[in-house]
Order: C-alpha cells, then structure tokens, then sequence
C-alpha cells in the first residue's frame, strides 16, 4: 500500500475524542488502528520500510501504545525489543527520567543493560504531540549508551512542535494531523 493510500485510510479509521483525558485535549485514538488487522498490517509494513537499510541494533517502544507498535516492527525486522516504561514496571536497575507532556508531567525508566552502549535504536510511539516523551525517551537511551537513529510515529500533531523537543534525532510519522 502506498503511503498516501494509508494516510487516507487511517484519517477515515482513527476517532477524535474531544476533551479527554483533559478539558481542551482532543484526543485521537489510534487503538482502532488495532482493531483493524489488516490496517494494523499495512502500519506496521510502512514503518518497516521506514527502517529498511537502516543498521538497527534494537526497537524501542514507549509505553504504553508504543509496545503494541514497536514490538510488531521488531518482529517484522527480527529485532530485539525495549520497552521503555512507567516507574515501578522494571526490576533494578533501571534509568529514570522526569518529562513534562501536553496533559502534565510523568517519569519513564529503562532497564540500564537494556541496549549496549553504541547500540542503533529506532524509538517507536502511536503518537507525537508536544514531545516530551519521546524527547525523555531518547535522553534516557542517549544515557545508557545508546545512539538514536529516528524517532518514529502513527499520529504527529505538527502544531504542537514536538518535533523541535527532538534535538538532532529525525523524526517521522506516517500521518499528520494539522491544527490540533
């Protein structure tokens, strides 16, 4: 499927929720991507082809729709997968990071021998809103050794310049939605 096919399809496929989880948040819930197998399929194909060619050492995905995502990509490319979670989820020892998000703040934690030190990762999340997530994300495996090759994403929300939390790390999604 072409890209521009699939971006059509998840517009007619992906809900908005107006006021969730907070007033004044609109809220696009990508897990009807997962309800739709073959849907599903043609995402987790466009984010392969994203890395195809790629040296990639690991996926990580963030918790907790990032799993669901990153972990098919990893199977997909016959990569290891990271999972980058809330506090609590992981036995020690982990690396913890505090980040603020469009809707408050909140802490993630990777397992300190999670990747090697100069291990190539691709970051993996449903979605990309204001970037503090992905921006903690990508600080916690700089950290620990890792080098971040891409950030990669189902939804972005341009407006809200998440990208610019990013730094140097590309950025990629597979649909935008603009004015949100």
């Amino acid at each position: 499927m072409q890209l521009e096919e699939l971006r059509e399809e998840l517009r007619s496929a992906i809900p908005t929720i107006p006021d969730f989880p907070k007033q004044g948040i609109l809220f696009y819930d990508v897990t009807a991507v997962m309800r739709a197998p073959e849907l599903f399929h043609h995402v987790t194909q466009a984010l392969a082809s994203r890395c195809s060619g790629k040296e990639i050492d690991a996926i990580v995905g963030i918790d907790a729709r990032g799993f669901i995502f990153g972990a098919a990509l990893a199977y997909e490319l016959n990569k290891p997968f990271v999972p980058v979670r809330k506090p609590g989820k992981l036995p020690p020892e982990v690396e913890r990071i505090y980040y603020v998000l469009e809707y408050g703040e909140g802490e993630l934690e990777i397992r300190k021998d999670a990747v090697s030190p100069g291990d190539k990762v691709v970051v993996i999340d449903d979605l990309l809103a204001t970037g503090g997530t992905a921006k903690g994300t990508v600080e916690l495996l700089q950290r620990i050794g890792a080098e971040v090759l891409e950030c990669c994403f189902v939804v972005e929300l341009p407006d809200l310049k998440g990208r610019d939390q990013l730094g140097q790390v590309e950025a990629f999604s597979i649909i935008q939605y603009e004015g949100s």
